[in-house]
């Protein structure tokens, strides 16, 4: 089996090898954590829980490595420089405001000027979330979470080895930059050249230190500041780190190597945030390359248009969970089942639809899981990647993750006639092991409550279930209509079955 992944670095499809046979080290780039991440973010995190899962199915062991970014992320980061407020103090204004205004959500940031409190805070809701859409993210297969404050001293190290490479230096305001001359490659990722750079120069951002710089495009690694929100010392004076020299420094760390396989990302950071990376890297460790291979997710619209507060068309995942898209609550095997339909290069269009479409989807998935196990007993056969289905649902995904042409695969099969459940519950475990959407194990957190406890409103919807039944038996109508309402009101679509009522709690 040969898989292929389009390289944005080359611009073209590549053959996937790892360089340690069966072992595959990837970095993704995770949230700035001063507010909520929104679906959009989510969208990038999911496409790498993706990647990772897909090459698990097909016998790779994944370590995987997510940052999370505490400092550093200026509200300018569109320029390599950043520039502005940075992302944790502007999060610590906005909660200050909220506190006075009584819009602060119970439980959180006790003390808004303390910048950890905030990361602590928002670092649980990314992790909360990320469990409830079943990114792999805790438990056996952990992904390797860190924070850039607490891999300050691997920032400074490279840092060091960076200026004593010449490919840094210590400018006259005192802040230490990369200096993109020293780097014959910088531009190949993103296209930029450094005659580009130097024209498109002007700006606030770069003014406030353009006369300190050997080049415009020069960007910052450490800035000596006493009044930052949050500082360490260094040998360049009391300060915080450049937002793209975290990265660097932390993929290093935590994936043990100076290459590494697979970094992936949303298409907005691919300049500068990724182009900066690789120089770094390259010019501290003097590889040629950094990562091998780099991914990166295309953007999120919303019903046609560019997400924005302004529009109103903003969504975190607890908005959509919560029911602001549809009007009711939405399954989080919907939402991630919506996020992961659409090919990573193709920007994706959310909309109410398509979020009622996945549901049917995700419906159908999990009344067939269902019905398999009610027809095995619960037996699972073991089935291999060369099962029919399986190797079609895999050579899909090998075409650079062509989800589309897995899910063709996988929802005509779920109509079939099967007359071996256990082999077909094996079938889509496999499946499954990918799109996570319909576990076998139904007590994880994309669980759809299986078994109602006694009392509970799923046990209430079967006793109305049983009484609509009667009723229709002795014709009572008017009181088998009620009774179909108040199921409704529960949340849950009512259908005729051979065995009689039948309720199922709606998905979106």
């Amino acid at each position: 089996m040969t898989i292929r992944f389009y390289n944005s670095l080359t611009h073209q499809e590549e053959t996937f090898t790892p360089q340690e046979p069966g072992v595959v080290r990837m970095y993704s780039c995770g949230p700035t954590v001063y507010d909520y991440a929104h679906i959009g973010n989510f969208r990038s995190f999911l496409f790498s829980d993706l990647i990772r899962r897909f090459l698990e199915l097909t016998g790779h062991e994944v370590i995987h490595a997510m940052n999370i970014t505490d400092v550093g992320h200026m509200t300018d980061d569109s320029q390599a420089d950043g520039g502005g407020e940075d992302k944790m103090q502007v999060a610590a204004k906005r909660i200050k405001e909220d506190k006075k205004s009584g819009k602060v959500p119970v439980g959180s940031v006790e003390n808004p000027d303390d910048p950890f409190q905030v990361a602590k805070f928002y670092t649980n809701a990314f992790i909360e979330d990320s469990k409830k859409l079943g990114f792999k993210i805790a438990g056996e297969y952990e992904t390797r979470i860190m924070h850039a404050t607490t891999h300050i001293p691997e920032m400074l190290e490279m840092i060091s080895q960076l200026i004593e490479n010449k490919h840094a230096y210590v400018g006259p305001d005192g802040v230490v930059y990369y200096s993109v001359e020293s780097f014959a490659d910088y531009g190949k990722l993103s296209g930029n050249t450094l005659d580009q750079l130097r024209e498109g120069s002007g700006g606030r951002v770069q003014e406030e230190h353009q006369a300190n710089k050997r080049h415009p495009a020069d960007f910052m690694l450490w800035k000596p500041d006493s009044s930052h929100i949050m500082k360490w010392d260094s040998p360049y004076g009391a300060g915080y780190p450049g937002w793209h020299i975290e990265c660097s420094a932390m993929a290093r760390k935590k994936l043990e190597r100076e290459i590494i396989d697979i970094h992936t990302g949303g298409e907005d950071l691919i300049f500068p945030h990724h182009e900066c990376e690789i120089a770094q890297s390259c010019g501290a460790t003097g590889k040629p390359y950094f990562a091998r291979f780099w991914m990166h997710a295309r953007f999120l619209m919303v019903e046609g248009e560019k997400m924005s507060k302004s529009k109103g068309n903003f969504y975190t995942v607890r908005d959509v969970l919560g029911g602001k898209v549809t009007g009711r609550e939405v399954h989080p095997a919907v939402l991630r089942f919506e996020l992961l339909k659409s090919h990573y290069r193709s920007n994706m269009n959310f909309t109410e639809k398509g979020l009622k479409d996945s549901a049917n989807s995700v419906r159908r998935l999990v009344e067939f899981r269902q019905q398999q196990l009610q027809k095995s007993g619960g037996e699972v056969a073991n089935v291999g990647n060369d099962h029919p289905i399986v190797a079609q649902f895999i050579e899909a995904l090998s075409n650079d993750l062509n989800i589309s042409g897995a899910l063709a695969v996988v929802l005509p099969w779920l109509s079939q006639e099967h007359k071996d459940a256990a082999e077909a519950l094996g079938v889509l475990a496999k499946i499954n092991h990918v799109l996570n959407v319909a576990p076998l194990d139904t007590a994880g957190d994309l669980a759809f409550g299986d078994d109602p406890e006694e009392g509970g409103i799923e046990s209430q919807v079967k006793t109305w279930c049983k009484e609509i039944d009667e009723a229709r038996a002795s014709k009572n109508w008017p009181i088998a209509d009620e009774l179909r309402k108040k199921i409704q009101a529960a949340g849950y679509e009512v259908r005729n079955s051979p065995e009689g009522t039948v309720a199922q709690k709606q998905l979106a």
